[in-house]
């Protein structure tokens, strides 16, 4: 895939026959309105892109999600992260909700390690350590197990 709109696609083409979902993938808010076929040469001193909203994957698998799947979300934030995550996490229907903070010393890209919060939707959050990814990993999939 080359775009997020095939992204959108393969995902929508697919999910009524899974378990579940677990989206992880970091998908542009935006994307240019218009695209060009060609090399834009510089022709004046500055360009102006005009973006559009993005077709939100999460928001589209929340809404086709039957009651025997389950859908794990992702969540970014840099303020308000546990109120922005709650919100995600309703908005998307998520059964639950990973919350990465760019806030953790260590954690984050560039690292080897992370640090994450899983919150479920009745509320409940767990915080976990710093650790490293493959250890975050099986934290993530033994919530994944707790809820199926």
């Amino acid at each position: 895939m080359q775009s997020a709109a095939e992204m959108y696609d393969e995902v929508m083409n697919r999910f009524y026959g899974m378990d579940g979902a677990i989206l992880c993938a970091a998908v542009a808010d935006f994307t240019p309105k218009e695209t060009a076929e060609n090399k834009l040469k510089r022709e004046k001193d500055d360009l102006l892109l005009e973006l559009k909203p993005t077709q939100d994957i999460a928001a589209a698998v929340g809404q086709m999600k039957m009651e025997q799947q389950f859908i794990v979300g992702f969540a970014l934030e840099t303020n308000n992260e546990e109120a922005n995550a709650l919100q995600k996490l309703e908005r998307k229907n998520f059964d639950f909700i990973v919350l990465n903070s760019l806030q953790d010393k260590g954690a984050g890209f560039g690292h080897d390690t992370n640090k994450i919060s899983i919150i479920d939707r009745s509320g409940s959050k767990k915080t976990f350590g710093l650790k490293d990814k493959n250890a975050v990993a099986e934290d993530i999939v033994n919530e994944i197990v707790q809820l199926i």
